[in-house]
């Protein structure tokens, strides 16, 4: 009768613990969301799941993190991972090149808008190389 009590207080104990790490992931997870909301932004999984893509905080689009490009790269080889790798890298050049047209007009320093100016000459001309391998490899 004395090994059922503790069986029964070891049961109830492990998931007292299930639960609260439980209750503990959703109130953290759960305030992330709203903070991520209240700054006006989008989840990205939010807008996967609607075939959309996220939006910043002045509802542009936004695409992939530098993270999700790595994981959709891997496994990919051949002319899979090239299609792919020039795709995402057309995408996050022209991420530069939309911050840096928004540095240049709203940065203080020169230093940046002379940055901003290299950024936007150079992703350019490399979107445009990528574009023509695109074209010269079908895909």
């Amino acid at each position: 009768m004395e090994n059922k009590a503790v069986l029964y207080g070891v049961i109830g104990l492990l998931a007292g613990i299930l639960l609260a790490i439980i209750f503990a992931r959703t109130v953290v997870n759960g305030n992330n969301v709203s903070m991520i909301r209240m700054m006006g932004m989008n989840l990205r999984s939010e807008s996967m799941m609607n075939n959309d893509k996220a939006q910043g905080m002045h509802g542009e689009e936004v695409g992939m993190s530098m993270n999700e490009m790595t994981i959709t790269l891997e496994g990919k080889t051949g002319d899979d991972f090239d299609k792919e790798f020039t795709n995402l890298m057309i995408e996050h050049h022209q991420g530069a090149i939309d911050m840096a047209n928004l540095a240049k007009t709203n940065a203080k320093h020169q230093e940046i808008k002379d940055l901003a100016d290299d950024i936007v000459s150079a992703q350019t001309s490399e979107i445009k190389m990528m574009r023509e391998w695109q074209k010269s490899w079908g895909y």
